[in-house]
């Protein structure tokens, strides 16, 4: 079947959600339907799939979506259905585990069970749980275990804590807090050498970078002052931002690569689509473009193959 659709070596999507039936129902039963601000996008494996062949993606790798569940049993069910269908659809599918934070005892095990037992391609975190933010001191015990197992960690933002409501209202968190929300937290790591002092793991950052492209050579120029006021310590931004990989999730464009391209290598850029969080047929329009232009673009061209596949087949490997 993948050679005839013309995808024996097709896309390799490293950001898709699953949203099962049991966790709508834990969130409607809890109250949290709307907990990000908007209603979560229904998801069946059967559609995912055809738009997968429809578009060219001969793999996706499943993340839970936000927010977190508040029980470590719906964390379990749901990585158990991402690995059911792993399972079923070998070579489509793959995955990364959710932990139930902020329990940080619990995370562990379920990374242990996730990666020993379910075959997880990885972990997903999210930015924050009820405050507790990557970077944390508390979080050092759990990257420990991570980077013991070489892991594959992908990041999403979820809503900030403590969040303005009446800011989140107007704006919401997917059009500018989302962005700010993911590059809080890979700072926050980064400025405790998280990702240095761990350096065998490597971390996924979603949505074209967010706002790391701006924010990695400001946070370098004020870092003296920083220091001087004895406020952060050394910074290996070298180790640090070689952990880094991204996603091209969101309004990818030649202009916006060019400038991820500035704080990271072409190595490190992966494609992600979203799904099921933008409508399919969005999502074939903007692959579409993205090849396009990766094909036109003169100092883009060299890199078409290894952001469409070649840098996702070397980090999950």
């Amino acid at each position: 079947m993948l050679a005839a659709n013309g995808f024996a070596q097709g896309v390799i999507d490293v950001h898709s959600h699953i949203i099962t039936p049991e966790f709508l129902s834990s969130l409607e039963n809890e109250g949290r339907l709307l907990d990000e601000g908007f209603p979560l996008p229904k998801y069946d494996v059967t559609n995912h799939l055809k738009w997968m062949d429809e578009a060219g993606v001969q793999t996706s790798v499943l993340t839970l979506a936000a927010p977190q569940p508040t029980s470590a049993d719906m964390v379990r069910q749901t990585n158990e259905a991402a690995a059911r269908i792993k399972k079923e659809h070998p070579r489509r599918f793959k995955f990364c585990a959710a932990l139930p934070l902020p329990d940080v005892d619990a995370a562990i095990r379920e990374a242990k069970y996730a990666l020993d037992t379910l075959g997880a391609d990885g972990i997903k975190l999210a930015t924050n749980v009820g405050g507790q933010y990557l970077g944390a001191p508390e979080l050092d015990t759990l990257f420990s275990v991570l980077n013991e197992r070489k892991a594959v960690i992908i990041l999403h933002p979820h809503r900030p804590e403590p969040v303005n409501r009446q800011v989140m209202q107007q704006t919401p968190l997917a059009m500018q807090e989302y962005l700010s929300e993911t590059t809080r937290a890979v700072s926050n790591m980064i400025s405790r050498n998280v990702l240095a002092r761990y350096n065998h793991i490597k971390v996924v950052v979603p949505h074209c970078g967010a706002y790391l492209p701006l924010a990695v050579p400001r946070m370098k120029s004020l870092t003296p002052v920083m220091q001087a006021n004895k406020m952060v310590g050394e910074i290996d931004w070298e180790a640090n931002l070689a952990a880094l990989y991204y996603d091209l999730a969101g309004a990818h464009s030649p202009e916006v690569i060019r400038m991820m391209l500035t704080i990271t290598t072409p190595d490190h850029l992966l494609y992600g689509s979203d799904y099921p969080y933008v409508a399919p047929q969005v999502l074939t329009q903007g692959l579409a473009r993205m090849k396009q232009y990766l094909s036109d673009e003169a100092d883009l061209a060299p890199f078409r193959e290894m952001f469409l596949y070649q840098n996702a087949n070397q980090i999950f490997k």
